[in-house]
């Protein structure tokens, strides 16, 4: 009787362990990591802060891709994992602009679209589970190419012109995630004052 009674209480620590929920709060780890090498400035520790974003960002590949396999999805895991991403990819863009590498209006529009659909989507799930768009993928995929770019110290590196290259062409892209980060920002308000409109009585 003692064990029967023992194991519903058991199961939610065993669930909160599982390996993508390690793996979450990992890239919550290498945060502080990233941002200290990120901060010493030098090419060397920008190398070491773009290899430390680089398995951060796979991290968050693996976790999602685990849980959905082993159907091991948490609801600790469903807060904890976009909360990990905002953080790496909030605190690159900030640490981006205080070494001046990007204008600080890239970043604020970034983190406010990012901070406040989080903050929709959370609101939004006791009426309908906005899943990702395509557009927020891509949005996604902009962002981690643009700070990858933007972290490898090309100039300093390759030298003229190649060097320069990498460097406008990380400009480009973080200007180009910028400008899908407003338009997905702004789809999922539309998607979410649909819904709410729909259930309406």
């Amino acid at each position: 009787m003692t064990s029967n009674a023992e194991t519903p209480s058991a199961q939610p620590a065993a669930q909160l362990w599982n390996l993508p929920n390690v793996l979450t709060m990992l890239r919550v780890v290498l945060v502080p990591v990233f941002v200290v090498l990120l901060w010493q400035d030098s090419t060397a520790a920008r190398l070491g802060a773009l290899g430390v974003f680089i398995a951060a960002a796979i991290t968050d590949k693996l976790d999602g891709s685990i849980a959905r396999s082993r159907g091991i999805v948490t609801n600790f895991g469903k807060i904890a994992d976009p909360f990990a991403d905002k953080l790496l990819t909030g605190s690159a863009f900030v640490m981006l602009s205080l070494l001046g590498v990007i204008p600080w209006w890239v970043t604020i529009v970034i983190l406010v679209r990012e901070i406040g659909i989080t903050i929709l989507r959370f609101v939004m799930v006791r009426r309908s589970v906005m899943a990702a768009s395509n557009g927020g993928k891509l949005k996604t995929v902009l962002q981690v190419v643009a700070i990858c770019l933007l972290l490898l110290s090309a100039t300093e590196l390759f030298g003229p012109p190649l060097g320069d290259v990498v460097l406008v062409t990380g400009l480009v892209v973080v200007y180009a995630a910028a400008a899908v980060t407003v338009v997905t920002g702004l789809d999922y308000c539309w998607r979410a004052w649909r819904i709410v409109h729909d259930h309406q009585p």
